[in-house]
């Protein structure tokens, strides 16, 4: 399972999970998702990293799987209202201390 550490967070862990859980369907080339690929463009990482960050919200039962070839990521809203307070992946997300949510919204 995944250890949360607030003196030595997953920064991309974040940055994929908080990408997703803002991500609006006008961002979304597809109705059903992002897919890695779009994902690791947006977020300046890897794909290799972003795919292992997927994974963890997947197990985290934050994102679905949509489709095989590509796959296409979702953030769950229904399973983030409802995840323990406690839980290390939610502390993380929650903790918007050094987020800029200019990158997320367009005022």
């Amino acid at each position: 399972m995944y250890d949360y550490d607030l003196e030595n967070e997953d920064k991309e862990l974040k940055k994929v999970g908080l990408e997703l859980m803002f991500m609006t369907p006008e961002k979304c080339n597809s109705e059903k998702g992002v897919t890695a690929v779009e994902l690791a463009k947006l977020v300046g990482l890897p794909l290799e990293v972003v795919k292992k960050k997927l994974n963890i919200l997947k197990e985290a039962g934050l994102v679905r799987v949509i489709g095989i070839k590509p796959k296409y990521w979702k953030f769950d809203d229904y399973n983030f209202q409802r995840i323990d307070e406690d839980d290390d992946v939610y502390r993380l997300l929650c903790n918007f201390d050094d987020v800029d949510f200019d990158r997320f919204f367009q005022y």
